[in-house]
């Protein structure tokens, strides 16, 4: 069992820091809007959030997320505000004419550490997914943009229906563009998220396969709301074959891609849960355990958000894994714990069982 304590404060800090934005994403968590909310924080409701986690002995990364963030006229200033008072800054802009490579040096400038930019398929599913035509190509742009500006860039990725058969050849452009860090994200109902595009457990489980494998190219694989590849890699690190044939598929695409692979897996061993390393906060400064997961416990124009985070009895029993049904018996839920949100998204229960864990799929319970 390995268990390390996220107890006393996060490790990672979502901050939604507007709604609008100019794509039309299929997937959208946060059914962008067009325009900015008069309910976003201000600017000195942000710097006080801010020093709030200051204070924390471990600062922990904050993700300047959205919408897109570049639609705040005070953006470059929050960055700088941020980073000044000694938090890792992270943004994650939508590729749009207010990424470009000025904006990139003047984020780099204010104090942006790191930069995610989202490439989700191929050129056509990219588009599809995206909702713009051309912006296939304008995301590659961004993406070598943002590594010339000496921002470290990280490209995410969200899997569904329409796209994870592609993952070997996403996994191919990104490496030759030079990217080290690649964030999957596995879907949750929520927002403009739609159960016609999420995986089947059997589906999943050969993604979680795949993903294992590619991280033995050098570069360090995340994942998002798929805790269970904590267990993927504890099972093939003890030489468990996966015999799926859809896994079967994406490794041969891999191999075909990149050629054998050249070292250990990047996974880490232990990774975070919403509320469990992880807290969100909304545009209107409600914070929530995960982006993901609906379920106020607070706002920090009232409340601070690290007493919230540390006294909240939702997030710690969701660190203490105090969960129902097989998550909460299973021997793998300190390497794991399950997805938090997706047992809300279908059951209503945060501390119920993940349906997307093939080890609570009807064939094996």
């Amino acid at each position: 069992m390995l268990k390390l304590s996220y107890d006393n404060g996060p490790l990672i800090v979502f901050w939604e820091t507007t709604k609008a934005c100019e794509l039309k994403c299929i997937h959208c968590r946060a059914s962008a809007i067009e325009s900015r909310s008069p309910e976003e924080l201000t600017t000195e409701e942000a710097k006080n959030l801010f020093g709030q986690l200051a204070q924390l002995a471990r600062p922990p990364v904050l993700i300047m997320t959205g919408g897109n963030p570049l639609i705040r006229d005070d953006i470059y200033e929050l960055i700088k505000s941020a980073s000044s008072a000694g938090l890792p800054v992270a943004i994650s802009p939508a590729v749009s004419q207010k990424l470009n490579q000025d904006s990139l040096t003047i984020m780099k400038n204010a104090g942006a550490k790191f930069m995610s930019i989202s490439l989700d398929g191929l050129s056509s599913t990219h588009e599809k997914i995206r909702g713009i035509s051309g912006v296939y190509q304008e995301t590659i742009k961004a993406i070598n943009d943002g590594i010339k500006s000496g921002i470290t860039v990280q490209v995410n990725t969200a899997v569904m229906k329409i796209n994870y058969m592609e993952l070997p050849m996403i996994f191919k452009v990104i490496y030759d563009l030079g990217i080290k860090i690649w964030e999957v994200f596995f879907l949750i109902q929520t927002g403009r998220g739609s159960e016609l595009l999420d995986l089947t457990p059997e589906e999943y489980e050969a993604v979680c396969n795949f993903l294992y494998d590619a991280s033995q190219y050098n570069v360090q694989i995340r994942t998002v709301e798929c805790p269970f590849i904590r267990r993927v890699l504890k099972e093939r690190s003890e030489g468990k074959k996966c015999t799926s044939p859809i896994y079967r598929k994406l490794n041969e695409e891999l191999v075909k891609q990149m050629g054998e692979p050249i070292s250990q897996s990047t996974l880490g061993q232990r990774g975070t849960l919403d509320g469990d390393g992880i807290i969100f906060i909304d545009h209107k400064g409600t914070i929530y355990p995960g982006g993901f997961l609906p379920l106020p416990i607070g706002n920090v124009r009232n409340d601070d958000l690290v007493k919230v985070y540390r006294e909240s009895s939702l997030l710690k029993s969701i660190r203490n894994r105090s969960f129902n049904g097989n998550c909460g018996t299973c021997k793998y839920r300190w390497e794991c714990g399950g997805s938090r949100a997706r047992s809300f998204a279908y059951f209503g229960d945060p501390l119920g069982s993940d349906p997307a864990c093939i080890l609570n799929s009807p064939v094996h319970i």
